[in-house]
């Protein structure tokens, strides 16, 4: 269940995967222009029969009527409430105060929670899929668990978890807090206590603190990535990045923390969404470093960081 990278060849209607293990190099370049993914029904994508062009600093891959379209049979969207298939409700923890309340198809069993970069997790019960959907609406108004959260506040937590048997007791807690409510559905049959962590899956060890960790933007036709698999969480990549002698100027806010040319073990750290890369054709980088744009941590800033000249 480690992470990979998906790829789509609309002329042969073919599809394969990547593993992205830690420690494979990557080396590749935005070419063309990026475009809508289309549907996905059946199990195969739909060519986007407009041939939108997305642009490129934005994470979803579709345009706004192959998105319309999407949503009109989405559990999401709440426009499949005729679903026969059994619903699992489950509780997330992404961080300290950061657990959310979700519901996914049984049959996925905990690629969902995967997906979402979920630090660790546990099921509350199973049932039918209105059933699901008023146990997590009966979380939300009576305890106030909210069902998700930002980008941001997830990477922010990454660098600094508390050790296993506080996230699991913290998970507990809730857990039981929330099977004792009153008004619990009937139909939905509750699971005991058991929580998993996923910190060997997702390598969360090998992520340095969040003010060490600066953000790969999104691509330009041209714009190349060249760097190592550090560790994937959900849709975000962790790279060491190969950059240009001297890029950002030594190692003060937001300087480049010693990268080199050659990257290498002393390389920094960057996060890309990969939902970035979503409609892009890649092909093989020319160069040797990232002319993608990166954004580095300044001192001070919590959020986002500043973009530093020179870098790209």
């Amino acid at each position: 269940m480690g992470q990979r990278l998906g790829w789509y060849c609309a002329e042969r209607g073919a599809e394969r995967v990547s593993p992205l293990p830690p420690g494979r190099a990557l080396a590749f370049g935005a070419v063309g222009e990026r475009r809508c993914l289309g549907v996905r029904r059946a199990g195969r994508w739909i060519v986007c029969p407009y041939g939108a062009v997305l642009e490129g600093e934005g994470v979803k891959d579709q345009c706004p009527r192959c998105a319309q379209l999407d949503r009109s049979r989405s559990v999401a969207a709440d426009t499949m409430a005729d679903d026969p298939r059994p619903y699992g409700v489950y509780l997330a923890y992404f961080g300290p105060g950061l657990v959310k309340v979700g519901i996914t198809a049984a049959e996925r069993g905990a690629a969902r929670l995967v997906e979402q970069g979920a630090v660790a997790y546990a099921w509350l019960g199973r049932g039918p899929l209105m059933a699901a959907r008023r146990a997590e609406a009966l979380l939300g108004s009576a305890l106030g668990v909210p069902d998700r959260f930002a980008k941001e506040a997830k990477r922010a937590a990454r660098g600094a978890l508390p050790p296993v048997p506080e996230r699991v007791a913290e998970v507990g807690e809730l857990h039981r807090v929330a099977r004792g409510l009153a008004g619990w559905p009937e139909t939905l049959e509750p699971v005991a206590f058991a929580c998993v962590d996923h910190t060997e899956l997702f390598g969360l060890a090998r992520i340095p603190p969040v003010g060490e960790v600066a953000e790969l933007g999104g691509l330009t036709a041209g714009a190349e990535i060249v760097g190592e698999v550090v560790a994937g969480v959900g849709a975000d990549v962790y790279l060491r990045l190969r950059l240009r002698s001297g890029g950002g100027g030594g190692s003060g806010a937001g300087g480049a923390r010693g990268a080199s040319a050659e990257g290498g073990a002393g390389g920094a750290v960057a996060v890309l969404d990969a939902r970035l890369l979503s409609g892009w054709v890649l092909g093989a980088a020319r160069g040797r470093v990232t002319t993608a744009p990166v954004r580095w941590p300044v001192a001070g800033d919590d959020e986002r960081g500043a973009e530093q000249e020179g870098l790209f």
